[in-house]
């Protein structure tokens, strides 16, 4: 989910990052328990109660609901669940899954004012071929993304790393969306886009936390917004997938604070 610009990429302190820790184990685990439920004939709806109820259940608090970047109206839901041709975030409600379906689940909380915010995208059953690749290749250039987040490489070889690996795959990278910064607010300076020429942008430093999350397209990268405000569908109608973790800097490589075991 994107939102407002920061002015600079705050350094997390060690109590920062332990606290941030937490509201990101609250969101993969709360991710996975949505997945269990996604089958064919399920609502979208009922995937937002789903993760509704977990966040009552743990006493945390969601980073979506009653969100309202640029005077939209407020998102009204806990998540974000996007079908098949819709990009991000797609509102829940009453549209049934069904076989060869793919769903984006983009979920965010808060613990003690710090945010955790991770996005996958789960089959429905059977998928084309063609499909399975797609998801395939956008977890695989998250993966790229977070090799090089080292102190001293530049913002922009993130969405470098992303753009090769999925336009050599023949897919399109969204270019009106993008990932930010994450911590007291949920979207922090700064944007990473997920597309664009290496050696660029500020250098990176261990103790910054940056939600990254590539967003790719079976055709075109071209968008197009339904009349809800909120929702992004690819502009030809094309399948997309959508992959998200909350990512600690470190002298390793990213760490994704969100990553569990059994998760993407």
């Amino acid at each position: 989910m994107m939102g407002l610009r920061r002015s600079r990429i705050p350094i997390k302190s060690e109590r920062e990052l332990d606290t941030m820790r937490e509201a990101a184990r609250h969101v993969g685990e709360i991710l996975l328990e949505v997945r269990e439920h996604i089958r064919p004939g399920v609502t979208t709806g009922e995937l937002d109660e789903i993760a509704a109820k977990s966040i009552e259940k743990r006493g945390v608090r969601s980073s979506f609901k009653g969100y309202d970047p640029h005077g939209l109206p407020k998102y009204p839901a806990v998540l974000c669940v996007s079908v098949n041709d819709e990009i991000v975030h797609g509102i829940p409600g009453p549209r049934e899954l069904a076989d060869g379906d793919i769903v984006s689940l983009d979920f965010g909380v808060s613990v003690g004012g710090y945010h955790g915010d991770s996005a996958v995208t789960i089959p429905v059953g059977e998928i084309e071929a063609e499909t399975a690749r797609l998801l395939e290749v956008t977890r695989a250039s998250l993966d790229d993304a977070m090799e090089v987040m080292r102190p001293g490489a530049r913002l922009s070889d993130l969405g470098h790393a992303i753009q090769q690996r999925a336009e050599s795959a023949g897919f399109g990278v969204v270019r009106e969306f993008s990932g930010h910064g994450i911590g007291q607010e949920l979207h922090e300076e700064p944007w990473i886009p997920n597309f664009g020429k290496p050696g660029r942008g500020p250098r990176l430093e261990c103790g910054m936390v940056l939600a990254v999350e590539p967003m790719v397209t079976v055709g075109r990268p071209d968008v197009r917004m339904l009349d809800d405000e909120w929702t992004a569908v690819t502009a030809d109608g094309s399948m997309s997938a959508h992959y998200e973790h909350t990512i600690l800097v470190t002298e390793d490589g990213g760490e994704a604070l969100t990553r569990l075991s059994g998760s993407h």
